[in-house]
């Protein structure tokens, strides 16, 4: 296992926590034996953890120690002596143990708080990575329509341009819709935001008739400024119906709302 992999993935912190099962244990430990540089960081890492174990040692209360006394005065016959002097250099001092104690139990609340930062940090950026992903494809979407409605608007903006106004019939007195005709360059862009809303499950439809077919040039959404539609050669007029969701293979002639000869 290279250097660059266990300090990347914090291996460290996991070999000295006690976090890692016994291979990688071995594996870390060679490396520890074999790389000077990741022997410094394990050292740097131990220093750092006992002195936030030293910063936050907590004294133990008095009735502890009084216990503790007691436990390790007591002979065979559960009879108590009384505790002797350890001022002495090399005597046993229980405080030394209750201090190793308190350092165990700040060293594992340490350890979980670590732990439970790690784990929070790996959520965080998880989310973070969803939410640029999701931004770069909204952006790019975005960036598409813009170049989509810039295309429709030079469209509108060619001298070749012939504007026409569809006027609604008797079944939609109120309709109107603007088509913007270029035969040199056979395009047709249509604003159908004057048309009446319709229902859900409805639709406009425009159609071009040739030699007396009409012929589909596309769906007219009403919730869109502009509308690329299908140009059709020899068109004689255009036309727009009421169609079922989805459009139709045939024009609904008896639901035809407006028309203009070309």
């Amino acid at each position: 296992m290279d250097r660059k992999t266990i300090l990347e993935k914090g291996l460290l912190l996991n070999y000295l926590l006690g976090e890692l099962n016994a291979k990688d244990e071995e594996l870390i430990e060679s490396a520890l034996q074999q790389d000077k540089v990741l022997r410094q960081e394990y050292q740097k890492l131990e220093s750092d953890f006992e002195g936030i174990a030293l910063e936050n040692a907590i004294a133990p209360p008095q009735r502890i120690k009084r216990s503790l006394e007691k436990t390790l005065n007591r002979d065979k016959d559960n009879n108590y002596t009384p505790v002797k002097s350890l001022s002495s250099s090399g005597a046993f001092n229980p405080a030394r143990l209750l201090v190793a104690a308190s350092l165990a139990a700040i060293f594992a609340l340490t350890s979980f708080w670590f732990y439970n930062q790690w784990q929070t940090a790996e959520e965080n950026i998880r989310i973070a990575r969803e939410e640029k992903e999701q931004l770069q494809e909204s952006l790019q979407k975005l960036s598409e329509e813009m170049q989509e409605v810039n295309a429709m608007y030079a469209q509108l903006n060619d001298k070749d341009v012939i504007p026409l106004l569809l006027k609604g019939n008797t079944l939609a007195p109120e309709a109107r819709a603007v088509a913007f005709v270029n035969h040199k360059s056979k395009s047709v862009v249509v604003n159908p935001k004057a048309l009446p809303a319709l229902s859900e499950e409805e639709t406009y439809q425009m159609w071009a008739d040739v030699d007396g077919e009409m012929i589909s040039m596309g769906l007219l959404p009403t919730d869109k400024d502009l509308v690329a539609l299908t140009y059709i050669d020899n068109a004689e007029s255009l036309n727009i119906t009421i169609e079922p969701k989805g459009g139709n293979d045939h024009p609904t002639v008896e639901r035809l709302i407006s028309n203009i000869y070309l």
